[in-house]
């Protein structure tokens, strides 16, 4: 009965020797040969350490991305003024272009002489396979070739965090450089910007001598010569980002005959990017889209009619503090820890019930056989 006394065991045969520190152990440990070693607790520890890694890994790339919110409100900012970005290229002469814009106030801008025009050459913007129409493609994107390349857009609006399109907001706005003329030129490049008034308008770009004519303009184009296929590279409402994508960005539409009518319908919305201290004020927009062939007594050209809607977009994108994300990863390894000891302890228990039942089945005769007694 007293086998603890006789094999001379007492409270040191169940901690390790060691210095005096490890006299303030508060959790001693059993002597090797105390302890049963098992091949499934090395098992649950090498997944515990697996969890603990990929839970820290999507946390710590959780905590480095941040989190948007998005609010909307009453517009409570009081402007007057509004700056359109274009960038354009049409198939035509540019002394056959007029560009116009009238708005809900009654002004009439003769926008041709605010923007800058360059001759160029079709090929040089759109290949043979480039040719998209709004809406009809999944990405909303065109290789359109090597003319292209100088305004290739690698970022925009939803494929960006906040932080990276307040980053590009930051850079130098300057429009590229028309690509040099291969052969006769057939089209022509329009581009810059324009001080509008912030109210619902009509900017569209027609032939010489038909819609609003210039000031004592009476010629008219021959009508053979109308061919309003273009190539949007830019079109944006506010500062100009040349980095930041918009919905209208590297459209291409053909027209189907000369007197064909290209219609979008834009509805902006001013938008805000906050990240930090750091904002950038800018407008989004949703857009539709007719097109068709009219007859002679119409007018054709490229029209965009845009309104803008009284409400403000905020988008802010925030990140925890560090001791917050400190706090959240310890949490993250003891659950998986706990989990984890909860794991091995039932898999502990089944395995030693089933070598139990195991055991005790082995010695378990037939029914209906007797057994062998001594008298």
């Amino acid at each position: 009965m007293d086998g603890y006394n006789e094999k001379r065991l007492d409270e040191d045969a169940f901690g390790a020797k060691g210095s005096i520190v490890s006299a303030f152990d508060a959790f001693p440990k059993s002597k090797p040969q105390y302890v049963t070693r098992t091949s499934d607790g090395g098992k649950w520890t090498v997944a515990m350490m697996v969890f603990s890694i990929l839970f820290v890994w999507a946390e710590a790339s959780r905590w480095w991305n941040g989190y948007e919110s998005h609010n909307f409100a009453v517009e409570k900012g009081v402007s007057h003024q509004m700056q359109v970005n274009l960038d354009i290229v049409v198939k035509m002469q540019c002394a056959d272009l007029h560009v116009n814009v009238q708005d809900a106030a009654g002004d009439l801008i003769l926008a041709a002489s605010k923007l800058q025009k360059d001759r160029t050459t079709w090929a040089q913007w759109v290949d043979g396979e480039g040719v998209h129409k709004l809406g009809r493609d999944a990405h909303g994107r065109v290789n359109t070739g090597a003319g292209w390349k100088n305004l290739v857009h690698d970022d925009g609006f939803g494929e960006e965090h906040v932080h990276d399109i307040v980053r590009l907001g930051k850079k130098r706005a300057k429009w590229a450089k028309t690509p040099r003329v291969k052969g006769r030129a057939d089209s022509c490049r329009l581009y810059g910007s324009l001080d509008l008034n912030k109210v619902q308008g009509d900017f569209h770009i027609t032939a010489r001598g038909h819609g609003y004519m210039d000031m004592g303009e009476q010629t008219h184009l021959d009508h053979g010569s109308f061919n309003f296929s273009h190539i949007v590279s830019e079109l944006s409402y506010g500062p100009f980002y040349p980095s930041l994508v918009n919905p209208l960005d590297r459209t291409v539409n053909t027209a189907e005959t000369n007197f064909h009518k290209f219609q979008y319908m834009l509805s902006l919305v001013p938008t805000e990017y906050t990240h930090g201290s750091h904002k950038i004020t800018t407008n989004q927009y949703a857009v539709t889209e007719q097109s068709k062939p009219v007859r002679d007594r119409s007018i054709p050209g490229i029209f965009f009619k845009y309104d803008i809607e009284p409400i403000t977009l905020a988008v802010r994108e925030d990140r925890d503090s560090f001791l917050r994300f400190l706090i959240r990863i310890i949490n993250v390894v003891s659950g998986v820890l706990v989990a984890g000891h909860w794991g091995f302890t039932l898999s502990d228990w089944v395995k030693d019930v089933i070598g139990r039942k195991r055991r005790s089945g082995g010695g378990t005769g037939f029914i209906g056989t007797k057994g062998d007694y001594d008298d």
